[in-house]
């Protein structure tokens, strides 16, 4: 029970928000979109869930790998902690995790792949591609402070894209490549992401600079960074807008200025607990979307 819990807490459960928070809102788009959904629709609605949790649970074990052999984890961090730093699993047993969790999101996508085609499969090995460029190699995209970019398209823009897809695959239908609701109804997940992206970032500044990590805060310092986050929380009401007009998911601003007010204050380990509530925020423009489709305004 006690190994359980351990893993529980390594593959990082307080970050599956921004995984499986798209996949959701994409659902609903495709439900507004279609129509009723198939049963067959339904087993791919769930196949994309486990697909979306195993491929951000892969990025996190490797993150957490190339971070402790970079030396950007240490015992101590101000962050939420990491089992390798704090010794509590060899390497070996990590990279054994790694390697299960991609056997287990092959398998999920290549089942994606049969009933989405050749743009699930890009979408599929694209996304794997992030999860290792991510911390992975020594022009790293955390590293280069450009991860932000693909924080927004595949927590966001892709995963909501896609999940649609896949349901006009699943219901065999044409898809509308003119329909935008479901991107910019993703951007607001991604955008989201962004902000724990970018809380996560604001609390690392000084060590990221130690170990040579170039992230946005450390670029342009810790001021610049806030404005920029302030600039991210003000577009989600605008994408949201332009994804279902003036209707529930617009009132996402209340919960995420909330947020941006609680990051300003924050200090030290008070930026763990805005990291907690930006994936509530992400949950809480799930539902406004619900409400949104369930009860229009």
């Amino acid at each position: 029970m006690k190994k359980i819990t351990l893993w529980f807490r390594i593959i990082r459960p307080q970050t599956l928000f921004a995984s499986f928070c798209p996949v959701l809102v994409g659902l609903m788009v495709a439900h507004t979109l279609i129509g009723q959904v198939t049963r067959y629709g339904h087993l791919t609605a769930i196949l994309t869930v486990l697909c979306a949790l195993a491929l951000q649970i892969l990025s996190n074990l490797i993150n957490d790998y190339y971070d402790y052999k970079r030396g950007t984890d240490k015992q101590g961090r101000v962050g939420f902690k990491r089992a390798l730093a704090e010794g509590t699993v060899t390497e070996s047993e990590m990279r054994t995790a790694c390697y299960v969790t991609l056997v287990f999101a092959l398998v999920l996508g290549a089942a994606l792949c049969y009933i989405g085609g050749w743009v699930i499969m890009a979408i599929g090995v694209t996304a794997l591609l992030f999860a290792w460029l991510y911390t992975a190699t020594p022009y790293s995209l955390s590293y280069l402070g450009i991860a932000d970019i693909f924080v927004f398209l595949y927590y966001g823009v892709i995963a909501s894209w896609g999940t649609v897809w896949l349901q006009y695959k699943a219901a065999e239908l044409t898809f509308d490549y003119n329909q935008l609701s479901p991107v910019y109804a993703g951007s607001v997940c991604g955008l989201i992401s962004m902000c724990v992206l970018a809380i996560n970032n604001i609390r690392d500044i000084e060590d990221d600079r130690l170990v040579g990590k170039r992230t946005i805060p450390v670029r342009f310092g810790k001021k610049a960074a806030l404005c920029i986050l302030g600039g991210i929380v003000a577009l989600t009401p605008v994408f949201s807008w332009m994804a279902f007009g003036q209707n529930w998911p617009v009132g996402v601003i209340l919960p995420a200025s909330f947020l941006y007010y609680k990051v300003l204050r924050a200090e030290g380990a008070q930026y763990n607990q805005c990291l907690l509530m930006a994936g509530i925020v992400n949950l809480i423009y799930v539902g406004l979307v619900w409400l949104s489709v369930c009860n229009p305004l």
